[in-house]
């Protein structure tokens, strides 16, 4: 870990991981949303089977998204070690 004053690169660096990290933690929520919560938009279910369906969407995308941005940046911060 260093210590003092960090480089213009450097703040560059960590603003471009920071942002990737979210973007593609933005992706995979969306996409796993689409994918799990997708039947419920496109076929004639039950309302109790939409909502089940749309909550297990939102939860399993936002877990999923979460543990993207600390696996992306985890793994940044190991290679600046």
């Amino acid at each position: 870990m260093e210590t003092g004053r960090r480089s213009q690169q450097d703040r560059d660096e960590i603003t471009v991981e920071i942002g990737y990290a979210l973007l593609s933690a933005c992706f995979l929520g969306a996409v796993v949303f689409a994918a799990i919560a997708g039947p419920a938009a496109v076929w004639d279910l039950s309302p109790t089977i939409d909502k089940i369906l749309l909550i297990t969407g939102v939860s399993v995308g936002g877990v999923l998204a979460v543990l993207r941005v600390v696996h992306v940046l985890w793994q940044f911060g190991e290679r600046r070690s």
